[in-house]
Parts: C-alpha cells; structure tokens; sequence
C-alpha cells in the first residue's frame, strides 16, 4: 500500500458550500423567465422568441467567453477566476430589478449574467480537486453540479408563485437583492486553497489551459465524451428553455409546466447526490454514464408523448433523475482521461460544446413547431433519436486509468 502522507482539511466543505450557493444563484438568474415565457410576452411586449433569447444568451456568451474564463482560472485561481464571475452575477443581477418593462435593458443585463457565468461553472472539477482528496472528487463535483440543479429548481418552481404576488419587476428585484448578497458573501469566505495539497503529488499537477487542448483532443474516450455532452447537454438546455411551450399545446398551465421542470431537476438532485458517490464508491464512471444515458432517454420519450400530469410528473422526474446525474460523472470522467490537462480545461469544453447544441436545438425547436398548434413533438422525436445514439457512443467509451491505476495500487 503506498504512503499517502497528506492531510484534508474539513474547511473544504465549507469552501464547496460557499462556491454552491454561488453556482446555485447564477443558475437562478439564467433561467429566471423559462416557466414564464407567456406572461413576460405581454409584459414586455415581443415574442415567445425573444422572451427564450434570454436565457439563450447565455449559450451564445459562453461559446465567446469560456475558453478565456479557463484560462483565467488555471492561471490565477478559483479566488479571482470566479470572484469575476460572482461579481458580474451581482451587479447585472440586480440592474435587472431596475429593468422595468425595457426589454432592451433587460437583455443587456442577461447578457452581463451570463458573461459571469463560465468563470463560476468552469471552476467545479478545479475546485474538487484543489480540496478535496482523488477518492472524494467526484462526490464534491456532484454536490457542485448539484448547485446547478437546486439553482434552475428554485428559478422553475418560485418564479410563477413570486409574480402572482410582486409581479415581474418585483420578482426581479427580490432576485436581484439576492444576488449582490451572495456575490459580497463569496467574495469574503472563499479561500484559495488549503495549507497542503490533499492529494499526492502526481494527481495534483496540471498543464495550463491551452497546453491542455492539445491532451484533449488528442484523447478519442475525450472526444467522444464531448459529443455526449453536446447532446445530452443540449437536450437539457432545449427542454428546461421551452418547457412551457411544449406542454401547452397540450394543456397544460404555465403553473404545471413550471411544476414539470421543478420536478424534473428534483430529479436530478437526488440522482447528482447518490450517483456520484456510488461511481467514487464503486470506481467506475463508465457504467454509470450508460445507465444514465438510457434512463434519460426513456423520461425525454415521457415529455414528448405523455398527456396525463402524473405521467408527465413521472417523466420528468426520470429525465432530471438520469441526464443530470450524468453530469458530474462526466466531467470528473473527462478530467481524468484527459490528465495533465487541467481541470477548468476540461470541464470547460464540455460545458461550450453543450452550449453549442443548446443553441442550436433551441432554435431548432422553434423553427420545427407546428405552424397551427405549436406542437413540439416533431423536434422532440428528432432528440430522442440523438439520445439512441450517444447510449450508443458510450459503450465505447474505456474506463479512467487514475481510477483503475489507484485501485490495483490499493490491491
């Protein structure tokens, strides 16, 4: 058994802590409008589109910012990396309260939101790995991706209940007090990193951002992690944008629809909490991205047909449970077939390709509804069927040599 002679710290918990309730907010504001696309259509007077552009704007700066937030981030650390993020998320947070009915306004402090939002999402394998030890990492990069999932919860299931009470504009500015208090608090409380590194040498040292890409892409198992992120991804960002507009044609409220999402990352908090711990348990990924991948697949099939509302529930509840679970695996996966290369590089490209197809498939969607009902079942088919194939992809995918290197090390 070889000497692990290094010390974790129990401050890292509440390092991960702080960096979640960061994550959490930003995810909040991201998507802020989904549940509500048909009331902020008439307050704000333009179309169902433009309302979905809100959130996709953050698609669109994430493909120009990301590459840049990763290197930031492995170059000055996760203290200044996402203290920029946290800071765009506060101040643009809170101009949207003072929006009003200015759409334009509006946008351009999406817009700010989301320039904030890489640096604070590429930051979730790095900040794992800076604190806690290789057998706790993708736990802690679960319960960091978990944030992603309580933050879009809040936003689906709160936002219809806060406007019924305060209306749009006081929905926005609850939100945006919310958000400069969080951004004040991380700024105080995160650290850098701890007195010691958790971890033996060998598993703590990575190459730079773009001495990175070269060991990414010339990695296959990588490659083909990416184009299951860039459906499986994509397929999130697609759903979660236009959920309402895909129930409704089929009667179901605004309320309902909300509901729908709300359960469907529920779903993914509890599948994100139990998933990656039995994967660190257990030392595999693999697995659990292929079961994770046909699951989903069968919840994304009870969206697109289901016209009862518990089936629709149940759905969606399945759909959260296995896409996002599969998130957290996936990138502590690619970090680790992709070592040297660090981790903000990694987790980064998988986030930019899946912002790629979200856009994409959002558009897709819109451009593929039904004319006289406004039904998106045609493009929802279309997905299922990218689905099949990256079940397909990840049988090929080979299993982490850090993760089967350590355990024989172990024997």
């Amino acid at each position: 058994m070889p000497k692990t002679d290094f010390k974790v710290y129990g401050v890292r918990w509440m390092m991960l802590i702080v960096y979640m309730v960061m994550v959490a907010v930003n995810q909040l504001l991201w998507i802020t409008f989904a549940p509500i696309t048909g009331d902020a259509t008439k307050y704000y007077g333009v179309s169902d589109l433009r309302i979905g552009i809100l959130s996709m704007c953050f698609m669109i700066v994430y493909i120009v910012v990301s590459i840049p937030a990763s290197w930031i981030i492995d170059r000055f650390g996760i203290r200044i990396g996402v203290g920029i993020g946290a800071v765009f998320t506060g101040v643009f947070g809170l101009l949207r309260g003072f929006a009003g009915t200015n759409y334009n306004l509006l946008l351009m402090a999406q817009i700010g939101i989301a320039i904030g939002q890489p640096f604070i999402l590429n930051a979730i394998t790095k900040l794992a790995a800076r604190w806690f030890p290789m057998e706790e990492r993708a736990t802690a990069a679960g319960l960091g991706t978990l944030a992603m999932y309580l933050g879009i919860l809040i936003g689906m299931t709160l936002t219809p209940y806060l406007i019924i009470g305060s209306g749009i504009g006081g929905m926005l500015y609850i939100y945006g007090i919310i958000s400069i208090i969080t951004t004040v608090a991380f700024l105080v409380l995160i650290k850098e990193r701890p007195p010691t590194a958790p971890c033996l040498p060998d598993q703590e040292e990575r190459s730079l951002v773009y001495d990175g890409f070269k060991q990414t892409f010339r990695t296959k198992d990588f490659i083909l992690l990416m184009i299951i992120f860039f459906i499986g991804l994509g397929v999130f960002n697609a759903v979660t944008t236009w959920i309402e507009d895909i129930l409704r044609p089929r009667g179901f409220s605004s309320t309902q629809a909300g509901i729908t999402g709300g359960l469907m990352i529920v779903g993914g908090i509890i599948g994100a909490l139990f998933i990656p711990i039995l994967s660190d348990r257990y030392k595999k990924r693999t697995p659990f991205i292929i079961i994770a991948l046909a699951g989903a697949t069968l919840g994304l099939a009870g969206i697109t047909f289901a016209t009862s509302y518990w089936l629709l529930l149940a759905s969606g509840m399945v759909l959260g449970f296995f896409l996002l679970s599969s998130g957290p695996i996936g990138f502590q996966y690619g970090a680790e077939i992709t070592y040297p290369a660090s981790e903000g590089t990694s987790n980064g490209m998988l986030l930019l390709v899946g912002q790629i197809s979200g856009i994409a498939f959002i558009f897709g969607m819109d451009s593929l509804k039904s004319h006289s009902t406004g039904s998106m079942t045609r493009s929802l088919v279309f997905l299922i069927g990218l689905m099949v194939l990256s079940i397909l992809i990840s049988f090929r995918l080979k299993e982490s040599k850090i993760l089967t290197g350590q355990e024989n090390k172990k024997d």
